[in-house]
């Protein structure tokens, strides 16, 4: 079985296009999907702890128990729980990912966004540690 990790917004419109994204993308079987309103806004700076621990251990569930190895954090267009401009929560995605890849270094992690016609747009992504 193949899986890869998805900390996602919990906005129903996102679901399915990031899924299937990533499975033709990465040729998985599976998404695990993390869940949160608006996650990279309590992902970047300041970092929000108690959902960021939260995202944490549900996203290390994943790595450590299904063996994910590919990290994807979702910003997109229009969002309730996080109704900053494309410019902010770009911003904020770019900071997510960092923050992801600092707990998760052997991740690939990356950055998606979704924008109004909820298209997926890869903008961002770091490699894990030792393969830079």
């Amino acid at each position: 079985m193949s899986f890869c990790t998805v900390v996602n917004c919990m906005d129903g419109r996102v679901q399915l296009p990031v899924i299937r994204y990533l499975q033709d993308r990465f040729e998985v079987l599976y998404v695990d999907s993390v869940t949160e309103t608006g996650p990279v806004k309590s992902l970047a700076k300041p970092v929000d702890e108690t959902v960021s621990e939260s995202i944490v251990k549900r996203v290390a569930v994943s790595t450590e128990k299904h063996g994910s190895k590919i990290v994807a954090v979702v910003a997109h267009d229009d969002c309730g729980g996080n109704p900053a401009d494309e410019t902010t929560q770009r911003r904020q995605l770019e900071e997510a990912v960092d923050f992801i890849d600092g707990r998760f270094p052997n991740a690939l992690v990356l950055g998606l966004w979704l924008d109004k016609d909820w298209s997926v747009f890869e903008v961002t992504s770091r490699v894990p540690a030792g393969e830079a």
